[in-house]
This record gives structure tokens, sequence and C-alpha cells, in this order.
């Protein structure tokens, strides 16, 4: 944690009070601020009690002395409607900000020989997984490197900053719409598709707060963008023309004539007009896919962009262990692999799962997100079977019709166990257990993560044997 002192002896209301709101709110008060915490949950207030978070009920008095407000990224901006806090904030004038604000304006106050470098990650999907890889080379190369944001730490809980250190951020559409000042060294979007749209009003809306990740950046700052999707290779083409920024655009299925691309399990550099060998994807077990051919390639970029050379990104990429929830490998049994990707919770991002496996046995539902399934049907003739869960369950069975064998399960339990079951007596060669629900979890679960573990504890309680426990 550090202190930001942009707010020194005025009043901050801090509303929203998770992770990210209590990280700001220490950070406030550390930097001189009269810090006015609350959150609407008992459960949430009691927590950031715990943690030593004074709370006042800010719907019960008067905004006028307040300076700020601090806003949770969770919490309703401008869709579906303003939250009444927001409201109050901007009945008496004051900002309405987010963490990453905080931490940017604090950034901004230095010297800039002192200045840290801050590399931002977003996109729809894949910036999970890029900002740890980006975090993971860049600590194999010997940099000084914090990697936080919307996934880990909360930025304003990382170390304070100083010469030569690298953040590495990864950034929602939530977050970059409470962020005005924050400049991006390397700023990376990696692809868009329809998400979100409940909280932006409509793509134009979420395009918008993507593109945030843009603003302020220089001729000396580098911007890494996917071009696999039209609404990314519209912003890559009008910065190429516009923007100040080196542009670098990355893809990952196709061959660029500059930038870096990920083909045929390789990622190659072509940013200088010719192409070059970058890395081999097949050395790397916990990237598969070729989802994570575009995370590769952008990372690969971002890194380069930072001065690593490319054998030392090569060789780190080996060894990156992946991240839990996203294509993690928790068990196999019987030459079955079982794979969980908990956090894909629509079906762009189960797509990219169902693309990496040929023997599918398939464990999907939960709430269910518009579109449904339906853009999966490419990927049906690789599932062996599907076995749903969840409030979904009958939509789904619907859109599988008889195209995809399948049993409503009802619950993950229940689903791994039919799983193991028609797996093994299947005969198919490489056979995998995918969950991958193309849902959101709140029907079942406290959150994707929540069901992820759930999963994990299942698949380990099933497992015996010498093989128990191997990924």
């Amino acid at each position: 944690m550090f202190p930001v002192r942009d707010f020194e002896g005025r009043n901050v209301a801090v509303f929203g009070l998770g992770r990210t709101g209590i990280a700001a709110a220490k950070a406030l008060a550390a930097g001189g601020a009269h810090v006015l915490a609350w959150d609407e949950n008992e459960d949430t207030r009691a927590a950031a009690e715990k943690a030593g978070i004074a709370l006042e009920d800010l719907g019960r008095r008067d905004w006028g002395d307040i300076a700020a407000l601090a806003l949770s990224p969770g919490v309703p901006l401008t869709h579906p409607s303003p939250h009444r806090m927001v409201e109050f904030a901007r009945t008496v004038g004051a900002e309405v900000i987010g963490d990453m604000e905080l931490f940017a304006r604090t950034i901004n106050t230095l010297p800039e020989a002192e200045r840290p470098s801050v590399v931002g990650i977003t996109g729809t999907n894949g910036k999970s997984t890029t900002t740890a890889l980006v975090g993971h080379i860049l600590k194999k190369a010997g940099r000084d490197v914090h990697v936080g944001g919307n996934i880990g730490d909360a930025v304003l809980g990382l170390p304070a900053p100083r010469p030569g250190a690298v953040y590495v951020l990864e950034l929602s559409s939530y977050q970059l719409d409470l962020t005005h000042s924050l400049t991006c060294d390397v700023a990376i979007l990696l692809n868009l598709s329809p998400d979100h749209l409940d909280r932006h009003g409509d793509m134009d809306g979420y395009l918008k707060a993507k593109k945030r990740i843009f603003a302020n950046q220089a001729a000396s700052h580098t911007a890494i963008i996917g071009v696999d999707d039209d609404y990314t290779r519209g912003v890559c083409t009008a910065l190429m023309s516009a923007g100040p920024m080196k542009v670098v655009p990355v893809s990952s299925g196709r061959a660029l004539s500059r930038g870096v691309y990920a083909l045929g399990g390789k990622v190659h550099d072509a940013t200088q007009g010719h192409a070059e060998l970058g890395a081999d994807l097949s050395a790397s077990p916990a990237l598969p896919g070729r989802h994570n051919g575009q995370n590769a390639a952008a990372a690969f970029a971002a890194a380069r962009a930072l001065g690593v050379n490319a054998r030392t990104i090569a060789q780190a990429m080996k060894s990156f262990p992946g991240l839990p929830h996203r294509a993690e490998r928790v068990g196999q049994k019987d030459g079955i692999v079982i794979v969980n990707d908990s956090k894909a919770t629509n079906a762009d991002s189960t797509a990219q799962a169902l693309g990496c496996y040929q023997t599918i046995y398939w464990i999907a539902g939960g709430q269910a997100k518009a579109g449904g399934i339906e853009p999966l049907r490419p990927y049906f003739p690789r599932i062996a079977k599907a076995y749903l869960i969840g409030e979904a369950q009958d939509a789904f069975a619907r859109t599988l019709g008889k195209d995809v064998a399948y049993d409503k399960a009802g619950t993950l339990e229940n689903a791994l166990d039919l799983a193991l079951r028609d797996a093994a007596e299947g005969g198919r060669d490489n056979p995998v257990i995918l969950l991958s629900p193309a849902c959101a979890s709140f029907d079942q679960f406290k959150s994707y993560e929540h069901r992820g573990d759930v999963f994990r504890a299942l698949v380990q309680n099933r497992l015996s044997g010498p093989e128990r426990g191997a990924a």
C-alpha cells in the first residue's frame, strides 16, 4: 500500500468496500484524507471494520463537504442508471473516480525520472492470462514488477512506486470508466465482443470505455492491439492513422506484414517488417489454443517494447504456470484429462476452450448471458456429450437439440460423475472433461472462482491411485 495525497485534508467518500475499496480507503487515509467509507452489504461492512476501516453511512449525511467519491468499479456509474451515491456526488460537484485514477494521480506527481513504467491490459477475453504472462516474463527478465488491478491485489495495495519498477495492470471496462489520468507506457487491447452491455448501454459505450486505455499516450509509448475482430481492428486502424504512439497489431491465426502474430503454434515477430520466430508455444503447456496465441503474441510485443530480448521471452513462456480457472488442468485419470475453465462466463470464452480439444465431455450452464450457446454451434462436432447444470440447462438443452447428446445433470457434482463414467466407457482417444460453463455462476455459486474451486475439490475427491492430482 502507498499513500494517495491528492485529497490531503479533504473529505473523500469511499463507496463499495470490497478488495479495491478497502485498499483505496487505506491509501487515502495514509495520504491525509478524511475517509468516509460505506457499503450497503452488512457482511462487507463487517469485513471492512475488521480491516480497520471506520464506517459512516453515506446515505444519511450531508454531502456538501465531500470533495470526491471513490467508487467501487462494480457500482453502476451510468447504466442501467447511476447509483444514488453517484447522484449525490454529482449534485454537489464532487468528482467520481476509481482506485485506478487515484493510482494514476499518485504516479503523475512523481518527478519523471522516478516514475515507474505502467503496462495496462484490457479486452473482453484473455486479459487476466495476458496480464499474468507479461508479469511472469518481466520477473524472469529480472525486472522489479508488480501485478494487480482487476486481477490479484488491488492497485493501491501494491508496493509503493520506485524508479525502475513496472506495474502490470489488468483493467476492466468498469475501472476504465472511472479513470482519466492514467498513462500507460504500454497499453494492450486484446479483443472486443458483446459483454457488460447492461453496464455500458450498448457496444459503443463498451468500446468507448475500453479505448480509454490509450488516453494520454504519447509518441514514446506503445499501443498493442488485437486485429482479429472488427471492433479492435477499427481501433488499430484509427490509431495507426492518427495516434501519436507506436502501434503494434497482434493476431492469432493469420500472418501480419508488420506486427506480432501467432500461427501454427509459434509466435512470429514482424515488427521490423520481416518475420522472425519469437517463441514456440508447443513448449508452453499453459498456453493451449488459438486464444492463447493472441495472449502470447500480445505479451511478447509488450515485453519487447520494454526492452526484453526474444530469447528471454521464449524461455519465460515455457515456464508460465497459467492461472486458476482458465484452461487449468486439475486432474488426470486413466488417460482422461480434466480441465477447469470456470472463468469462461460467456460463449466467446467457452469457444476458446472448445477449440483446444477434439473429444470433449462438456460441463456447461449457470446463469445464461445474452445469446446463450448458439454461437458455439461450430464446435458441437467436438463434443462427445454435454452435462448441463443450473438455470440455463433447459435453454441449453433446446439449443443442443439432436445435434449433441446431453444429460440435464442439475449440479456440478452430478455432472462430473456422469462425465467421468461416460469418458471412461466411451472408448475414445484423448478424452477431456471440460468445465467451461458459458454462463455466470451466481445461480449456484458466489463467483466463478468459487465454482472452479468446488470443481477442483470434487475432482480431487474422485481421483485415486498414483495419478491422483496429476496436472
